[in-house]
């Protein structure tokens, strides 16, 4: 009788070790990401259980691939290269191409890109397109995705082998900063609604834009922020966050490390959906009680990357603007914000 429950719990056992083994190669394989309910915990959103999916973090490099040899006591002297919480800054020189695209080609990754070409904004959709296939992620799976309320007159691109553009359409408004305020929401019922089981990263990028350079894999990472080029050489005393305590999107005089981008940011999907809905919850709470941030959604965004830290950071030359020079520490200018009159292309400036 021992004998029988002893080869009983042996075969439970078994069989519990292999549903084990069944449940890690669904649910942790890179398409294999669980998503859940996220639930709000005071001000900040947090998830109830996510996993995040392992092919970010395990690097493997092709046999035999040659390159140059790394070194730790000679690079950048001129620029900081990595965060107090040890996150890269990415700068030129930080990161070597042809090493990185080798060792993502294996994984198969597809990234999504949104871009919102409301109103008068819908002009700068050409030259942000042509450029996007001259230089972002040039080689790998890319989906586009345009919100605009002028469908008809987006212009046909030609797109490389396994990239593609969809065209959403969204309504438009005689308020800019409604226009900005509500991306947070596109791109959070974007992920919900057809992103979760097709793509691996998203980046969220301003129209009014164009590529310059490259870039590409060495802007992967879990949560990725872009440094501001009009403050990255200030005191943070002189960052424009929200300044007033009311706002879900306060940070106080001390507070806050780098001041951030709202035209350009991304990361793994789960990340990002995390920052998406935090902020939409975040200044739609503030609107109810007549707030609205000194910056929209790049002042949230700013908020939840001062307690939630990007794990990569992308340096200036990942969003820089064209009426300004470039400084010495600035090699190459990969993305830049184009030259405009804000009177002109705004609706209620």
């Amino acid at each position: 009788m021992n004998l029988i429950n002893s080869k009983t719990v042996t075969v439970i056992l078994l069989t519990a070790l292999l549903l084990g083994a069944l449940y890690c190669y669904t649910y942790l394989s890179p398409r294999g990401v669980q998503w859940v309910q996220v639930e709000p915990v005071g001000q900040q959103l947090r998830p109830a259980d996510v996993i995040t999916p392992s092919h970010e973090f395990h690097l493997v490099a092709p046999e035999h691939l040659q390159y140059k040899q790394p070194s730790i006591v000679q690079g950048r002297g001129d620029v900081v290269t990595v965060t107090p919480w040890l996150a890269p800054v990415v700068w030129e020189g930080t990161f070597n191409a042809d090493l990185l695209d080798s060792i993502y080609k294996t994984k198969n990754i597809s990234v999504a890109a949104t871009v919102f070409a409301v109103g008068k904004y819908i002009r700068f959709l050409k030259d942000f397109l042509e450029t996007a296939e001259q230089h972002f992620f040039v080689g790998f799976r890319v989906h586009v995705y345009v919100f605009t309320d002028r469908p008809k007159e987006v212009p046909q691109v030609t797109m490389a082998a396994g990239r593609q553009l969809t065209v959403r359409s969204v309504p438009g408004s005689q308020r800019w900063q409604e226009i900005s305020a509500r991306r947070m929401e596109l791109i959070q019922t974007l992920i919900e609604e057809e992103l979760r089981n097709h793509s691996d990263y998203i980046f969220c990028l301003d129209v009014d834009s164009k590529f310059h350079g490259r870039w590409g894999t060495e802007s992967l990472g879990g949560l990725v922020a872009v440094i501001h080029p009009g403050y990255y050489r200030d005191d943070r005393s002189r960052f424009p966050y929200e300044r007033r305590s009311a706002s879900r999107a306060y940070l106080a005089n001390g507070e806050g490390d780098f001041y951030y981008c709202g035209g350009a940011f991304g990361g793994l999907l789960q990340e990002v959906y995390l920052l998406a809905k935090t902020c939409r919850s975040n200044f739609e709470a503030d609107a109810k009680e007549g707030i609205e941030a000194a910056w929209q959604e790049e002042s949230h965004l700013n908020r939840f990357m001062w307690i939630n830290k990007p794990s990569k950071v992308l340096s200036p030359e990942y969003l820089w603007q064209d009426f300004k020079p470039r400084n010495p520490e600035v090699l190459v200018v990969r993305f830049s914000g184009v030259v405009k009159n804000y009177a002109e292309i705004r609706p209620n400036v």
